[in-house]
């Protein structure tokens, strides 16, 4: 019996349509019920309230910042694994680090900052007992923006490092060669062929960092215990909340995210295809 081409793809469709569509459409449906099952508008009117409206504006200001610091230092150590000449064992150890911090989040993540950085931690013990530097005096806290964009960080930079590995790879010797034949030298090189040749894969590796940290949940929640104003953790308040239980808001707070979230899908498939008429996605 002969299959149909289709055959081969029919159970990633299954997956999506259980795990992908039939969720979506869940929420987008409860987005516009009442708790009774009733029709309204409201639960997408509530959205403009000034403590929703905070909170997207703080999740969007830390997906931002991580995924900008992540660019930039998995940038540095991307090209440091690649083009900088790094001994190979260090290499090696590096790419292992990479895929294994890039997948540790949640709690275990949360509890390894707190052992290191909170206020009885082992680094902060250290600084303060070693060098006679209190970070908490100083005014860092762990629990606070500032803290949790640190944490965020220890799986943001691993991931542009597994990302942009490739896009450095595929940057093809002949355009050095050209561009040194011509004068330029590292400088001219990097500003003028370099960085513009790499700006769709940069582009898509920010927007893949921003969604990964628009979506955490778990590790902000077991650290800051909610007190940052944070989309997920508002969404779970209100699906699960003793005090804040509405899920048909929760539910029009998730397809707001889904929203955001679909606009920088569109905007990283564009930039991929970009990257890939240059040969560096």
């Amino acid at each position: 019996m002969k299959l149909p081409p289709w055959a081969g793809v029919a159970p990633f469709l299954v997956f999506a349509v259980l795990f992908l569509v039939l969720p979506s459409g869940f929420l987008m449906v409860g987005a516009f019920l009442t708790p009774d099952g009733h029709f309204t508008f409201q639960n997408l009117v509530d959205l403009g309230r000034p403590k929703i409206v905070s909170a997207y504006v703080i999740t969007i200001q830390l997906s931002a910042v991580t995924a900008a610091a992540g660019l930039v230092l998995g940038l540095l150590l991307a090209w440091s694994v690649t083009l900088g000449g790094l001994p190979p064992l260090l290499r090696g150890l590096l790419r292992t680090f990479s895929g294994v911090a890039s997948n540790f989040g949640g709690v275990p993540l949360a509890f390894a900052f707190v052992a290191t950085l909170g206020r009885v931690g082992l680094v902060t013990a250290l600084l303060k007992t070693v060098f006679g530097i209190d970070l908490y005096d100083s005014g860092f806290s762990l629990y606070s923006f500032a803290g949790l964009s640190l944490t965020y960080l220890y799986f943001q930079l691993p991931l542009m490092v597994l990302i942009i590995t490739p896009s450095l790879e595929g940057m093809k010797k002949e355009w050095r060669e050209a561009a040194v034949s011509l004068g330029a030298g590292r400088w001219a090189y990097w500003t003028r062929v370099g960085l513009p040749v790499l700006a769709p894969p940069l582009l898509a590796a920010f927007l893949l960092l921003f969604g990964n940290a628009f979506g955490a949940y778990a590790t902000a929640y077991a650290l800051t215990g909610g007190l940052l104003n944070l989309i997920p953790i508002l969404i779970g308040a209100q699906i699960r909340g003793d005090v804040l239980h509405n899920p048909n808001l929760g539910y029009a707070l998730a397809v707001g995210m889904v929203v955001l979230m679909a606009a920088s899908i569109v905007v990283y498939t564009w930039a991929q295809r970009r990257a890939a008429k240059w040969g560096v996605s």
